[in-house]
């Protein structure tokens, strides 16, 4: 079983890359995190690798951190979530982000990633949420909840960004991010400002 390559980047684009280890062109899967941290091609790279084995196939998955694999592999552990899934899911978010809504048991930042549902973020969350913190992220401290905090200005904010066009689990995620960073009392007008400087860096 394959853990670790070190070779030369031969080739690579979103999603997959050819590593050569002394003429031998192994083919990896991997997130778009480590795509875009990528040296040129003709340079030299270590993956930290999954080998995935099937009766029909063998994949090899890869990693430029070790934390993003062990999360993969935590991801692929939950029920109903394969291993093209869970690089999917690692591609969504943030590593940070990610863990720390894992932890929260925020599925509904969860479900924004494309291809996960609301069925699938809960098994994500329900199932890791304990094991989430032998990863290495801190949990945002006093996170606000929207919907049912006695604080109806949360509420305010979202209704007001998705008029504005935003999706309401887009939305909702801006507002927790802003009061969780700048408190649950940031009044209404410059809750919505940020939120939206938010949602514009995406």
């Amino acid at each position: 079983m394959i853990a670790l390559l070190t070779g030369r980047l031969a080739a690579k684009g979103p999603g997959q890359v050819v590593v050569d280890v002394g003429g031998v062109g192994y083919e990896l899967h991997i997130p778009l995190s480590s795509f875009y941290a990528l040296p040129d091609e003709g340079g030299p790279v270590t993956f930290h690798v999954h080998t995935h084995v099937r009766e029909d196939a063998i994949s090899l998955f890869g990693f430029l951190s070790l934390p993003e694999k062990s999360l993969f592999l935590l991801l692929n552990s939950v029920s109903g979530v394969g291993p093209k899934l869970a690089l999917n899911i690692i591609s969504g978010l943030p590593y940070e982000r990610l863990v720390d809504a894992i932890m929260r048991g925020d599925d509904a930042l969860v479900t924004t990633i494309p291809g996960v549902g609301k069925k699938t973020a809960g098994r994500i969350v329900l199932e890791l949420k304990d094991k989430a913190g032998a990863l290495g992220v801190e949990p945002s401290s006093g996170p606000c909840v929207v919907g049912s905090g006695p604080n109806p200005q949360h509420d305010e904010a979202v209704s007001a960004l998705v008029n504005l066009g935003y999706k309401k689990n887009f939305a909702e995620d801006a507002v927790k991010r802003v009061c969780t960073r700048d408190g649950e009392d940031t009044p209404l007008e410059l809750l919505i400002r940020e939120a939206l400087k938010v949602l514009a860096k995406g």
